[in-house]
Parts: C-alpha cells; structure tokens; sequence
C-alpha cells in the first residue's frame, strides 16, 4: 500500500524524485526543531560543480608544492644543504690575550685577568696605586647584541699607552669549530684558527718613582689646595723619560669596564678635569722658567756680556702709552741691587730680564721676535716629537697673535717686558719645560722623548740647538748657585747637586691664583736626569708649591733610588 501511495504522488524532476516526507517535513510542522542547529532543513545532494571545484584546488596545491620542491631540492639543493651543515657546525671565538706592560725593571703594570671560559676575553688589570692612569690610558671591551653574538669582537687601547701601542700589545683572535647534535650536545671541537697573543711592552718609567712623584704632588695639592698638578723626570742623553704623572688622574678598570656610571659621572663632571693629562696636554703660563732660556738667547745674539751687571732698585718705569703725564711701572719681586747674568738666574730678577728681554735706557733687549726664536729653538710653541704626547703647541706670543686676539691692538715695549719673564700670553706644557731644561743640561741637544725603554724608535736627538761652546755653562752655574743661595734653596739637599730654576706666574684678573714651577737636573756635575714640577692654581699667599715636592721627590730618591742621583 506504501509503494501505491509513493506511485500517486511520485513526480519527476531533473534532479531526480521527491518523496512525500521531504514535501511535509518541515520547521512550522515540527516546531520543536533547533533552528539554530539548522534542523528542521532540507539537505540538499553536492553538486558536480562543487566537487570539480574542490579538486581544481586541491590539485593547484600539489602542483605548487611539487614546483617549491623542485626549487628547494633541485634547483637550491646545495646551497641549502650548505646552509643546513652550517646549522649543525658553529664558529666559537677564542680571545688572543693583549700584551702585558712592564715598567723599566720588568715590574708587572698591566696584566690581564684569565677568563676560564674559552668563548670569552680577559679583563686588564692596572695598577692600583696612583700615577699612571694618563700614561697607561685604558681599554674598551668586546660588545654583544641582544642574541648573545658578538659584533665587536676586539680589545681596542682607547688613550695612552693603550691606545698609542695598540697595534703591538692588541692579540689576534683565533676561531674554534664545534658540531652539534639534535640534541644541540657538542660531538666534535676543533681549533681551526689558533689565537695569537699580542706583545709585551717594556716602559722606560720606573714604577716606584712614577709612584712618588704622583704622591707627592696630590699630598701637596690636597693640603694646599692646588686645582692640580704635573711632573716629569727624563734622560738627559736618551730622551727616556723615568716618570711622567698628572694629578688629579681617573681609575682606568673603571673606564674600562663602564658599569660604574655613578664614579664616570664625578669623573665627567669634576671641575679638576680628572681625564686632563697635565704633564703633556696641559698649557700653563711658565713664569720665571723662561729665563734660562732667554740667557741663551741673549749670549748668543750678544745683547749683554755673562758679567755684566743691571741695578735692580725693584721696578723700572716707562712712559705709560695711553697718558703721558703717567708712568708705566714693571716690578721686580724685590730691590736685588747689581746682579749679572749667573746671579740675575739665582735669585730671579725681572728687571735684569725685563732690560736684556724688550732693553732699557743704554741696554739693548733681544726684542720679541728673538725672544720668540730662542724660545722655538729649544722646543717651545711646538707640538713634542711623535704622536703619543699629542699635540700641544703651546703660546709664544707676538704682534701677529696679539692683534688676531685683541682686536687689532698693537704690540707694545710692555707687552715685551712681561713676555721675557714669562707672563702675558706664554703657555707651555711641563714635557715641553722638562725637554728644554734636558737640552740646557746636556750641552745643547733637543731630545726626542720617549715613553719605551731604549729611547725613541726615530732617534734620540731631534737637533742639535745652534749654540757656541761655553755659554751653556754660564746657565748651568746661575742654575746651580740659585739652589746653593738663591730661589731654589729648598733643594740644596746633602749628597744629591741640583741646578733649578723656580718659577712663579700669577693668574687671574686679580692675581689672586698663581702656578708653582720647578725645572733643573742633577747631578750637576754630570747631568743624568732633568725635571719639571707644576702646581696648577693655587692660592697666592701659600708658600709651598712645586719645589716642596721636587724637595721630598729628591729626599725619597737618595735613599730608595739612589741610582738615578748620583753618579757611579
């Protein structure tokens, strides 16, 4: 009866037939059908169109996957199977170490501190005592990015020693070859580019005396209240210099290692100017240390005779350029009455040096442009021989100089007088006063510094100064007496002869400030070893100042480093 009833209401359709329940089933009929569900609809059979279009997708993708393969696998095959051996095998660095330094007895200065791990550098190790930050400088280390690779991967020297030599102390790094597994667990390591260590270096500084001569002016510095100060010691004949220092200095391994920003900010921001290397950068106004200088100049051109004497009644006067019914007065430290030239250099006379520098009444005066030449001959107002102590030229003042930086000003016979004892606009470097003191004490010759034990790599004699026989021993003996009876007293020291000159120059509008010189050499007798001593801006009325701390340099020196003072 069921197959009579589906014939009756059978129909025929292009899509094929349709039952009775698929006419009569739907949602009014049955209410309770979830229509969010979707019951209650007719479904309808896929189309062909449906499935062809699935397939064309389909086998668009296999297609595409069979062309990528192709290019990775064919085409590409061995560059990344390159890529991919590379991903197993891994280049580890290996740190060459950096020479160490030595000062001139072998003594350690700078080492470095071992790093167990082989993928990693040492850290330089530098002295703790004080003294030798400027001369040895610092260094920068390797620096990693986020991933842990590094993207400088060498010990750079950064100032001074350092940075000058670096080239000789720097190591060449070497490159390990390590495989990993899947596991990332190392299966095989070797070495294929073995490191290479850099050189040592030996200093012609001695360790000790760079010590003291840094303690000795800090302690005077502090209790005195000098901004700062410098001080060098060189050979007289191989230009080697025994001790170069500069107060107040920084810590090096701190520099170094930049993670102390608090101590870098003092550092940054100290008015003292803790990173200055006063000894060779420093430009100060020399005072009286020019006199022996201007001596020389003044034998040579024959201004005046070594025996010669000028009345010092404590100033001498001129017409004052600028109102006639005045008188421009030029000082003297005190009345020193007949003084020659042996004497005007023991006891510092300016009116001797203000007559024979710019002349006065019946004596002649070099004139500022031999004072400008004498003052070159012996090294002054250029920069020092090679580039590791920079290049300070220093100031020699002149019509040219005063008329750039005074506003067209003319140069006037004043302006002579104060450069012939030092002041005005004369500034030099204590390497420059040590360089040209070394030449007075050796008879003439102009060394060429160095820093290396043995002496300048380009020779030790820059030139050999254009003085006739004798003249220098008429400093030399006004340089002594002055320590025997004159300005330099203080280093009349038993068992040790010193020659020096003092050196005061006043600072300041109101000159309440002044710098503290002393250059000389000893022994007198046979000159070994010359000296310059700078007290950077201290108070005026203070009394102690660079000769105190040549005085206790020597004191130490007599009977710690006796070698250096006396002659075998």
């Amino acid at each position: 009866m069921w197959s009579a009833f589906k014939r009756l209401f059978r129909k025929k359709t292009k899509g094929g037939e349709i039952y009775p329940d698929e006419i009569f089933l739907d949602a009014q009929n049955l209410p309770a059908f979830d229509k969010n569900q979707f019951e209650g609809r007719l479904e309808k059979p896929i189309s062909r169109r449906a499935i062809a279009m699935v397939g064309l997708v389909f086998l668009s993708g296999a297609a595409l996957f069979g062309v990528r393969s192709w290019n990775l696998q064919v085409v590409h095959g061995k560059a990344y199977a390159l890529r991919s051996e590379q991903n197993r095998l891994r280049h580890i660095l290996i740190f060459g170490e950096r020479g160490a330094i030595y000062d001139r007895h072998d003594e350690l200065l700078v080492s470095n501190i071992p790093n167990t791990d082989p993928a990693n550098f040492s850290i330089r190790s530098y002295p703790t005592s004080g003294g030798f930050s400027h001369l040895l400088g610092y260094v920068g280390y390797p620096s990693k990015d986020s991933a842990g690779f590094y993207y400088t991967s060498n010990i750079e020297g950064e100032e001074g020693i350092e940075k000058f030599y670096n080239a000789a102390l720097a190591g060449k790094n070497g490159v390990e070859l390590i495989e990993i597994n899947a596991l990332g667990k190392i299966e095989t390591e070797s070495v294929i580019y073995p490191p290479q260590n850099g050189d040592n270096l030996h200093l012609s500084v001695d360790r000790e005396v760079q010590e003291k001569l840094y303690g000795e002016i800090e302690s005077l510095a502090k209790q005195v209240g000098f901004e700062g100060g410098a001080g060098v010691i060189i050979d007289v004949e191989s230009g080697e210099i025994l001790a170069m220092t500069s107060y107040p200095e920084y810590d090096s391994g701190v520099i170094a290692d930049g993670s102390d920003e608090t101590t870098i900010s003092k550092y940054l921001t100290d008015s003292k100017k803790p990173f200055l290397d006063r000894a060779a950068s420093g430009l100060y106004t020399p005072g009286s240390i020019v006199k022996p200088f201007l001596a020389m100049g003044a034998l040579e051109e024959g201004v005046i005779d070594p025996e010669t004497s000028i009345l010092s009644t404590g100033s001498i006067s001129i017409p004052n350029p600028f109102d006639k019914t005045k008188r421009s007065v030029f000082t003297d430290w005190k009345a020193h009455g007949y003084v020659d030239m042996r004497q005007a250099l023991a006891v510092s006379s300016n009116v001797y040096f203000y007559e024979v520098g710019g002349g006065f009444e019946g004596q002649k005066g070099l004139g500022i442009a031999n004072i400008e030449k004498y003052m070159r001959l012996f090294g002054f107002g250029a920069e020092i021989p090679g580039q590791f102590f920079g290049d300070k030229k220093g100031v020699l003042p002149n019509p040219e100089w005063k008329a750039l930086n005074f506003d067209g000003e003319v140069w006037r016979i004043g302006d002579t007088y104060n450069t012939a004892i030092g002041q005005y606009g004369v500034q030099v470097t204590p390497l420059q006063a040590a360089r040209a003191i070394a030449a007075i004490a050796n008879g003439g010759k102009l060394l060429n510094p160095s820093v290396l034990l043995g002496g300048s790599p380009d020779g030790r004699i820059s030139e050999v100064l254009p003085f006739t026989e004798g003249y220098f021993k008429v400093v030399q003996e006004g340089m002594r007496e002055a320590v025997l009876s004159g300005t330099a007293k203080g280093l009349d020291i038993p068992e040790v002869t010193v020659a020096a000159k003092t050196g005061t120059a006043e600072l300041g509008s109101l000159k309440q400030y002044v710098n503290s010189w002393v250059i000389g050499f000893f022994p007198y007798e046979k000159p070994r070893y010359a000296f310059a001593v700078l007290m950077e801006k201290g108070p005026r009325d203070n009394l102690l100042g660079g000769l105190f701390v040549m005085r206790g340099m020597l004191d130490w020196m007599k009977v710690n480093a006796p070698e250096y003072v006396t002659n075998p």
